[in-house]
């Protein structure tokens, strides 16, 4: 069990910071010019998103034992 947990919270990790760091991107890709970004606001969108990834992730996520919850994870120990 403790290794599947592990797993999961890597793999969830994985996916927050991959969706903070699209977030962040969508942000300051908008901006007409690198000078124009609004800093605060790409990372408080990045940080929005990667809350928002880790509470799906709680659902399941593909790389962790066919798509299980953390729910059924713990379960199956």
């Amino acid at each position: 069990m403790k290794t599947s947990i592990i797993a999961w919270v890597k793999a969830a990790l994985v996916r927050a910071v991959k969706t903070a760091a699209q977030a962040a991107i969508g942000i300051i890709g908008a901006s007409t010019a690198l000078g124009s970004v609004d800093w605060i606001l790409a990372i408080s969108a990045g940080a929005l998103a990667a809350l928002v990834s880790a509470l799906t992730s709680i659902a399941g996520i593909p790389e962790v034992q066919d798509g299980a919850s953390i729910a059924k994870i713990a379960e199956a120990s």
